[in-house]
């Protein structure tokens, strides 16, 4: 069964700095591409970020690019989301998801993926 599980939320000032871990299983990590997606009240699912593990392929969403940064730990099944200089606008629950279609059609759609986790809510005050 495979399983995504997002840890990391919380309340941080406007620029202030949070890490996002997206911990994986059941299946093989290697595999597999995960996204970062956002949602925010009263707008539409974003994605944020995705990695392809094969390659290490990434992809950002132009409003954070400069200030996010995804990775992967392969020997952990972990992907991070490392958030720096945040903005009220991040203010979100922030999921992470799963495809195993390689490559990703589309990287920063939600309609590429098949596999999400719970969420993780990330709140930036100003």
């Amino acid at each position: 069964e495979v399983q995504l599980v997002e840890s990391g939320g919380g309340l941080v000032q406007a620029g202030g700095s949070l890490r996002l871990s997206c911990a994986a299983s059941g299946f093989t990590f290697d595999d597999y591409a995960i996204g970062w997606f956002r949602l925010a009240p009263g707008k539409e699912r974003e994605g944020v970020s995705c990695i392809s593990s094969s390659d290490g392929s990434t992809y950002y969403t132009d409003s954070v690019k400069g200030r996010f940064t995804i990775s992967s730990d392969n020997a952990k099944n972990t992907v991070y989301l490392q958030m720096s200089s945040l903005k009220p606008e991040d203010t979100a629950v922030y999921y992470c998801a799963a495809t195993q279609i390689m490559p990703v059609p589309e990287p920063l759609s939600w309609l590429s993926y098949s596999y999400w986790g719970q969420g993780t809510q990330v709140t930036v005050s100003s």
